[in-house]
């Protein structure tokens, strides 16, 4: 009977995916329908306007030549006018001098011969006839203005759409997520000389699978790639997955997205617990401030202190969270823990936990301390760790300590017994928890040098822990384990840090 509730069980599992993967496909269908209307209409549209734009080109052209014609007439015409008055008064001219001159020959007496023959000759010196050009200023000849458009022809009968590069294949052997980067490499299906540049884009998720048409986020672009390779760092893994998509561009046109992919993008996520934080810890949405009158009226026996300090989140690799409580804890900041919830932390205890607990896997974070802080731990602790509990002075928490009021310290401190650590407290501390393997490990963030790990076998989930005084800190989540973190647990397995003295004590 119980085998066969198992079996029914999975094949409802089955179903159940089966569905929401086909919803998601109708989906896309119907989004993909709607697109095939809306671009249609823009293209016709566009096409229109392109052609528009060209008669308007050839009428602005034939216009221009015509009046170029008309111009090269006008202006022949008026030479040839010209010449043909001057020519025709010239003609008039001659025909009444040599009239005159036909009359001459009959005169009879001498005297006025000579003198009629002397005024015939001063008129033939100065005749228009004899000093007009012979040649026409212009010729009829107008082939000059004549066209060929027979390669613009071949042209115009050559249009064609734009030759559209084919759709890139992501090749998703070679892609790698590491150290909260993304290394996309892809490949064309053939050989395209004409491709000038690449444009990736790539959405942050929780859906496994194919992207869906309806997610909480938008695709983000990155343009002008000149390689069919393409590292993204400094992500934000705040998502379980990331999908990616690649395509073509040559001078003319964008080609079509290549077949989406999604990569794994999980990385440990947490913010503070504000259902039990210390009452002189003010928690707002991502940062934690010392109030000495935190509680006062609340809680009587909390101990106030004048020095304020600030405990601020960052998440530099991660969405920016809410200072909400886990919905598992109270949710209000200033009041007792509800049912179901722990007791605040009180008395000398000014303790913050982080509001997600860890029962497996390998995860990363990183605190820096802000200026002037006093006195700081960061580790981890079972669940439920006492409200009057300090960390480090418990078999359930682990931590460094450090202390910069009065004499400085570095220590790592478990069950509250305490190892000196002979090394500079960095500026920012990574902090390294396996839960499986055991170790709970401390590094310089920037160097990745090993500070102090513990070994030991946790018995409960733990959470992030933290205690702050006069001063603050600052916390960055969203971070996978970096690789030089992992490449160095797995040659240095087994070896303490700054001392294994402490391991024994681990609970």
């Amino acid at each position: 009977m119980d085998s066969q509730k198992e079996a029914l069980q999975r094949i409802i599992t089955t179903l159940a995916n089966k569905n929401e993967e086909l919803h998601n496909f109708i989906e896309t269908l119907s989004h993909l329908l709607a697109g095939v209307q809306v671009n249609s209409s823009q293209v016709v549209s566009d096409l229109e306007e392109e052609f528009d734009t060209l008669f308007a080109i050839l009428e602005e052209a034939k216009e221009s030549m015509t009046n170029t014609i008309k111009q090269e007439q006008a202006r022949k015409s008026h030479e040839l006018q010209n010449q043909l008055t001057q020519s025709t008064n010239a003609l008039e001219s001659a025909e009444e001098l040599l009239e005159f001159a036909n009359h001459a020959l009959d005169i009879k007496d001498e005297e006025e011969f000579t003198k009629a023959a002397k005024q015939i000759k001063d008129r033939v010196t100065m005749a228009p006839a004899f000093r007009l050009t012979m040649k026409p200023k212009a010729t009829d000849n107008m082939t000059h203005l004549m066209v060929d458009f027979s390669q613009e022809r071949q042209l115009l009968q050559g249009l064609r759409f734009l030759p559209v590069p084919r759709a890139p294949e992501i090749e998703v052997q070679d892609c790698m997520v590491s150290d909260n980067t993304v290394t996309l490499v892809w490949r064309m299906p053939a050989e395209d000389s004409k491709i000038d540049h690449y444009i990736l884009e790539y959405r942050k998720t929780n859906h496994e699978g194919l992207p869906r048409v309806k997610d909480e986020r938008c695709w983000e672009v990155v343009d002008n790639i000149k390689t069919t390779e393409h590292t993204l760092t400094g992500l934000k893994f705040d998502s379980k997955f990331m999908n990616f998509r690649v395509r073509a561009c040559n001078k003319a046109a964008a080609g079509e997205y290549s077949d989406p992919v999604t990569l794994e993008t999980k990385a440990f996520n947490f913010s503070f617990d504000s259902s039990s934080s210390h009452l002189n810890l003010k928690v707002e949405e991502c940062s934690v401030e010392w109030d000495p009158q935190g509680g006062k009226g609340l809680d009587s026996k909390v101990k106030g202190k004048e020095n304020k300090g600030r405990l601020t989140v960052v998440y530099s690799l991660g969405a920016r969270r809410s200072g909400t409580p886990s919905p598992k804890r109270g949710s209000t900041t200033r009041s007792p823990a509800p049912r179901g919830g722990r007791d605040r932390f009180t008395g000398e205890s000014y303790t913050v936990l982080g509001d997600t607990s860890i029962d497996s896997g390998q995860h990363y974070w990183e605190v820096k301390a802000l200026k002037d802080c006093k006195s700081y731990s960061v580790g981890v602790a079972h669940k439920n760790l006492g409200k009057f509990d300090q960390l480090g002075k418990t078999n359930t928490t682990w931590c460094i300590h450090i202390n910069n009021w009065l004499q400085n310290s570095f220590a790592a401190k478990h069950n509250n017994k305490a190892k000196s650590l002979d090394v500079a407290v960095p500026e920012r501390i990574g902090v390294y928890c396996d839960f499986d393997g055991g170790q709970l490990s401390f590094y310089n963030a920037e160097s990745k040098q090993l500070l102090h790990s513990f070994k030991t076998k946790f018995t409960q989930p733990v959470v992030p822990a933290f205690m702050v005084w006069c001063g603050g800190l600052s916390l960055w989540t969203g971070l996978q384990v970096p690789s030089a973190v992992r490449s160095f647990q797995k040659t240095e397995n087994g070896l303490m840090g700054s001392n294994s003295s402490l391991n024994s004590m681990a609970q």
